[in-house]
């Protein structure tokens, strides 16, 4: 006779399904859809090709949906078959648990209410990865993974791992490179992407050594994991970072934009400063084509704005690069001693810079050492004044 907790059957005005991807986990599967099936009906369980005794479990759950693969296909697309079905259903929101008993279906209504009050989020389980019997690679890997989601999103997560999940079915995308155990960090980045909040809360765990199963396999796995982050972060530096720069400051007008992303920054004044210097001598420094992605490693490895060293970096924009050349021809014409130093007057043409690239590269050089210098002294100057009149309003 199957119970349901009073918790739940005050949320029943959200539309959402369980879904449980499982591969050979027979020892723990029919545990979990009982502890499931405490809270809701509404479960879909996707056989993802077992050869253990998982078939013959299931037939004692004929009430639940089912999908079953004929061979295992990956976790990834377990969820993306999972996710279809639930949406033919006409589910709004999909719990993913995974089968292997580490999670708590208890923890089933912390999702509800946190859906209820937030709406169309994407929720992360937050494990406690310093708890007994966990796996150092885990939290290592957890660790790796949380660094490259902050990196490609911009949004700092304690556990972007954990399979424990709800997704809004109609916002997040239909179509993804992946169908492995890396498809649940690319679905993660492209909801972030298209403007989904992504969020932790915090749920149990059990790391049982005697029934847990892992189907991770370190190396292949880490690879595929590894070239995906490479991707994203390609897509993200050349893609996603100057697109979202550029509707922001069309959205909001550099006025607006100035305001909220720069001065009302809770990032220090001295954070700041250095992050216009940063974004300015990447700007005007000879890194034709790379500007981008060179200022935003810099910015997470010094750990300075990202947004105000990107925004910075813009200072080289096209219009802007005639008086950039043309500083730095002249600044280099102090340097050059060898040669004759190109003159800069209205014959000057592309070849001639090509002919006098020592000049060229060390006056750009020392252009954008001086301008960086300029505009961090002076942004500092206006952030330090900009902070003591905000203080005594």
């Amino acid at each position: 006779m199957e119970t349901f907790n009073p918790e739940i059957n005050r949320t029943n005005s959200l539309n959402f399904c369980v879904i449980v991807p499982t591969y050979n986990n027979h020892k723990t599967l029919a545990r979990v859809l009982d502890s499931v099936l405490e809270y809701t009906t509404n479960v879909i369980v996707v056989n993802d090709g077992s050869t253990d005794s998982t078939t013959e479990i299931l037939k004692n759950y004929s009430n639940l949906t089912q999908i079953h693969h004929p061979k295992n296909a990956g976790k990834g697309t377990a969820l993306q078959n999972g996710f279809k079905k639930a949406l033919e259903l006409n589910y709004d929101f999909a719990i993913t648990i995974d089968s292997d008993g580490q999670h708590f279906a208890s923890d089933i209504p912390s999702f509800i209410n946190e859906l209820n009050v937030n709406g169309e989020v994407l929720l992360i389980g937050s494990r406690n990865m310093t708890q007994e019997n966990v796996p150092k690679k885990s939290s290592f890997g957890n660790k790796f993974s949380n660094f490259w989601f902050w990196f490609e999103t911009g949004i700092k997560l304690e556990d972007t791992q954990s399979g424990y999940r709800s997704y809004p079915l109609q916002k997040i995308s239909k179509n993804y490179f992946t169908n492995k155990f890396e498809f649940e960090i690319e679905v993660i980045v492209r909801a972030a992407w298209k403007g989904i909040a992504v969020k932790n809360i915090p749920v149990q765990v059990l790391y049982d050594p005697s029934e847990r199963v892992s189907h991770f396999r370190p190396f292949k796995d880490f690879t595929r994991i590894s070239i995906l982050n490479t991707i994203l972060v390609a897509i993200a530096i050349f893609y996603i970072i100057p697109r979202d720069f550029f509707l922001r400051l069309k959205k909001k007008g550099i006025k607006k934009f100035v305001l909220e992303n720069i001065l009302h920054n809770e990032d220090s004044i001295a954070k700041k400063s250095f992050s216009i210097a940063l974004g300015t001598f990447i700007g005007i420094a000879p890194f034709w084509g790379f500007q981008t992605i060179i200022v935003l490693f810099l910015a997470v490895f010094f750990k300075l704005n990202k947004l105000i060293a990107f925004a910075f970096s813009n200072v080289s924009f096209p219009v802007f690069i005639p008086f950039i050349i043309y500083g730095s021809l002249k600044m280099g014409s102090y340097f050059v001693r060898t040669g004759k130093p190109l003159l800069l007057n209205s014959s000057m043409s592309l070849a001639d810079v090509q002919n006098n690239i020592a000049q060229y590269l060390i006056g750009s050089f020392v252009l954008a050492t001086i301008m960086s210098i300029t505009f961090g002294l002076f942004g500092y100057f206006l952030l330090t004044v900009f902070s003591t009149f905000r203080s005594k309003k």
